[in-house]
């Protein structure tokens, strides 16, 4: 062993295997020098552990022997002080980027391992947006950065390009193109938070860097349709019923304008799920877990119409599915009507509206729409007189609107606000 020189390091001639030459002047600093010619300076040192481990120092080269002999020094000095530089560095080039936690999350979660809300599995529903939002706008924006030296300023840029449409794209086949904004920044920001959150209950991260972050404030969806608009809307589907458009479509747009009924709980009923006899659908799954829906008898008639149907109440022409056309359906009508910002939230909107004009309690309201129960009292609400009263009332006048005109509508209302009027104003 002698002390190595640049001399005695160009002089060394590779062969067929690894040559290991060591340092006579620093104690663990070595020369490797493989078959093809590269010449690496190195440590090797025992950890705490007493593990033998190695450390490269640079190439030959570009690395001078007094260079690699001052960086053996600072590397040995660390191993004298309890420290592990090959573990460190090693630590570092596995340090879990954006990306791979969100793959990690996505693989976890579809394999039912995570739970969310309700300490339950994340549903699929949920997982569809979560993956949407990570590959349209969590990955192309910080996937490539650690997680551990992302910053809440980082945050706040990736929350502000999504708002402004950095990521917005065309998409291909279905689906609408991804134009970013306000609302899906903050829902990204959202899903972002609770992506680190699961990463750290299981020890693969140490900090949530969207802990904390100020999220944009979402706009409210507050629109409704007026009795005028309601009657319209009424007229048109009729029209294009005769028309030619999708059955499917006309009749799930009038469901979900009868029920409140969330959009995805209209399009993915089963017949199978509707109780005739006791007015209601018995969901074995929703956005707040299973529930019994009571549903008006001017909805139960458009749902006996379509009971002849195996599977979906609105099944799709091919395939097996249920029909996703109803927004492209409704899009369709309202642009022939003149109304703007019309959606399948929009209807569920107007529902509870008019339920609440009627005089209907919150509490009620929230039972036909299907809210999470919020206290104790909300769990008690099942299937009884006032959600049957309500869901009668609501459908009856939503029916006459859309299928005859408004003073009909008024005429039969204040005959029948003389018969059931005693009833509400007990049971509300």
């Amino acid at each position: 062993m002698a002390r190595l020189t640049k001399r005695s390091v160009e002089a060394i001639q590779p062969t067929s295997k690894d040559i290991f030459v060591w340092d006579a002047e620093i104690r663990g600093l070595g020369l490797r020098v493989k078959p093809s010619g590269t010449k690496t300076f190195f440590i090797q040192y025992r950890n705490k552990a007493r593990r033998t481990r190695r450390l490269v120092l640079g190439q030959f080269g570009v690395m001078t022997v007094e260079m690699a002999r001052v960086a053996a020094r600072e590397e040995l000095a660390a191993v004298l002080r309890g420290g592990d530089p090959s573990a460190e560095r090693k630590s570092l080039f596995n340090a879990c980027t954006v990306e791979k936690l969100c793959r990690w999350y996505l693989k976890e979660a579809e394999a039912g391992r995570l739970l969310g809300k309700r300490r339950r599995p994340i549903k699929a529903s949920s997982l569809k947006m979560d993956r949407s939002r990570i590959e349209c706008h969590i990955i192309p924006l910080l996937g490539s950065q650690f997680v551990s030296g992302v910053t809440q300023a980082d945050i706040n840029k990736f929350q502000a390009d999504i708002a402004e449409g950095k990521t917005s794209k065309r998409r291909t086949g279905r689906g609408g193109n991804t134009t970013g904004g306000p609302g899906a920044a903050c829902r990204t920001v959202s899903t972002l938070h609770a992506v680190c959150e699961h990463g750290i209950r299981y020890g693969i991260i140490e900090i949530n860097p969207a802990k904390g972050v100020r999220k944009i404030a979402e706009q409210r969806r507050d629109r409704r349709l007026s009795e005028r608009e309601i009657i319209a809307l009424g007229r048109v589907l009729s029209q294009m019923q005769y028309e030619g458009e999708s059955p499917a479509g006309i009749d799930c747009i009038r469901f979900i304008m009868l029920t409140g009924f969330r959009r995805m709980e209209a399009l993915g009923l089963q017949v199978e799920w509707i109780d005739q006899f006791n007015q209601c659908v018995r969901f074995p799954d929703t956005k707040a877990g299973k529930q019994t829906r009571v549903i008006g008898r001017a909805a139960l008639l458009v749902a006996k119409v379509r009971t002849m149907n195996n599977g979906f109440l609105f099944p799709a022409e091919l395939g097996g599915k249920h029909f996703v056309g109803a927004p492209r359906v409704l899009e369709r009508a309202t642009a022939r009507t003149g109304l703007a910002k019309v959606t399948l939230h929009t209807l569920r909107h107007t529902f509870a509206s008019i339920g609440g004009e009627l005089g209907f309690s919150e509490l009620t309201l929230a039972g036909l729409l299907g809210h999470a129960a919020r206290g104790v009292t909300q769990r008690y609400v099942h299937i009884d007189e006032a959600l049957v009263v309500a869901a009668d009332r609501i459908s009856e006048r939503i029916s006459l609107l859309l299928n005859t005109g408004c003073k009909e509508a008024k005429k039969l209302d204040r005959s029948y606000d003389q018969r059931i009027r005693p009833l509400v104003r007990l049971i509300t």
